[in-house]
């Protein structure tokens, strides 16, 4: 019977429900997967791109534990794609790759002072408090008054973790060194500002009841946002979401505010234009227009221009995907060209697309980085079954044996981490947590982190 040795770059949630579809679908040939990932743990953007107070989200782990634990699929973590593992590697172990890379750097805002000191990308700031290894260990947490720009999950994400006191962080697996910066925070307010109007934002019932909760911390929405206009009145009357999210800021219009030792703006129909200057080449102001519901469902610009002091900022307007050597491209939207997950290539000559045979892929890096996880699973459905009907064109490894590419990593010095390393790890964590009272504290750094799954971690 044919066998598929699949290589699966990528191990958060495209690529392990790539894995797990492909061993339940109808098939007549056996299969082999091996998932390939960077960062030492798997995961991807639910352990390292989510916010740490969010424990139901964050029970979407579960479930992967599930898939990976039957032990029909190997990891391979610690491994980084296009050093440490070349196409060329995969080509003579494999008989196909997907791709399940993710996007996780910020998209650009193209506003004049978006590059001052204090201005920030929101994925760093999310990286940083989840403990991600491959960044720096402090943050500067100076300012006092902050914009956040956007009006999606993790726009919410950042404020709340912003306006939040640091105590109330610690039943949550935030790391010892993000507490201690968040502790020290002289933060007062916090301003979320989005271009459209309280009835079009993008973030989730649940996101935005969350900052309600928040303990000392007063929300301050504003009157003149709310007048709406007939595509609004109806996107409440007509979608329960909208009708949810339109309720409970009514309910914060009717709050009594002026008490607490913090505060958190949303604005509303406000578009970003130009981030200023303090004169010391640091954020010092944000200058926004004010737009109005154009009667369709979007909105115009007014013409009436307004100003915030501000010390610092965090655009959030987006995750962008990022290139993979070897591997086409598109630079405009972040993305590896595909048809339904067939990668594509131009001929030079022709400036015609054609299959890149034995390339596929999956996720955000498939799609660009929106929806949420039942996206996620509908994209690696169609990515599979144009993996199986494409047997006639997988590659044909010279050296396709499991071993093999064990072999290859520990020829290299690769000090890669397996399932059983993760087991490890995560016991560890767990074990840290409940010394300290709480659920988890993360192992940040990378090395610490591959010793203690490797066993190799000096008593």
């Amino acid at each position: 019977m044919t066998k598929l040795r699949l290589a699966i770059v990528g191990a958060g949630p495209a690529g392990i429900y790539a894995a797990d579809i492909l061993l339940k679908s109808e098939r007549n040939f056996d299969v082999s997967i091996d998932l390939f990932d960077h960062l030492p743990a798997p995961y991807g953007l639910v352990r390292y791109g989510v916010a740490p107070d969010h424990p139901r989200i964050k029970g979407i782990i579960t479930a992967l534990r599930d898939v990976l634990d039957r032990g029909d699929i190997r990891i391979f973590g610690n491994v980084r794609f296009g050093e440490d593992l070349t196409l060329d590697d995969l080509k003579k172990h494999y008989n196909a790759v997907i791709f399940a890379t993710g996007a996780v750097r910020d998209a650009d805002l193209g506003i004049p002072g978006i590059e001052l000191e204090g201005s920030y990308g929101a994925a760093e700031f999310v990286s940083w408090y989840d403990g991600h290894p491959d960044y720096p260990r402090e943050w500067p947490l100076e300012a006092r008054s902050v914009a956040v720009i956007g009006n999606g999950n993790v726009a919410l994400d950042v404020a709340r973790v912003l306006a939040k006191h640091a105590d109330d962080l610690l039943p949550t697996e935030i790391p010892a060194n993000v507490y201690d910066g968040l502790a020290d925070s002289p933060v007062t307010d916090v301003h979320v500002f989005g271009r459209r109007g309280p009835t079009s934002v993008k973030f989730t019932p649940l996101e935005l009841r969350e900052l309600g909760e928040l303990r000392d911390v007063d929300m301050i929405v504003h009157d003149e946002d709310f007048d709406y206009d007939d595509a609004a009145r109806a996107a409440v009357a007509g979608n329960k979401q909208v009708f949810v999210i339109d309720k409970v800021l009514q309910q914060w219009r009717q709050r009594e505010v002026g008490q607490a030792s913090r505060r958190l703006h949303l604005h509303f129909f406000a578009k970003p234009l130009e981030v200023l200057d303090d004169g010391n080449g640091r954020v010092g102001a944000i200058r926004y227009e004010r737009t109005a519901p154009d009667g369709e469902g979007g909105v115009v610009g007014t013409g009436e221009i307004r100003e915030i002091p501000i010390e610092a900022l965090y655009r959030a307007v987006g995750y962008f995907g990022s290139s993979l050597p070897g591997i086409p491209f598109d630079k405009r939207f972040g993305v590896i060209p595909n048809h339904e997950g067939q990668v594509l290539v131009r001929d030079k000559e022709t400036g015609e697309s054609r299959q890149l045979y034995g390339v596929y892929a999956t996720g955000w890096i498939k799609r660009g980085p929106v929806g949420l996880i039942g996206h996620t699973k509908s994209d690696a459905m169609e990515t599979v079954r144009h993996l199986i009907n494409d047997l006639g064109n997988w590659w044909r490894p010279e050296s396709p044996s499991e071993e093999s590419v064990v072999e290859l990593l520990e020829s290299r010095g690769i000090r890669y981490t397996d399932l059983d390393g993760w087991h490890r790890l995560d016991e560890h964590e767990l074990a840290l947590g409940t010394d300290a009272q709480r659920t988890r504290i993360k192992v940040v750094p990378r090395d610490e982190m591959v010793d203690i799954s490797r066993a190799e971690l000096s008593a």
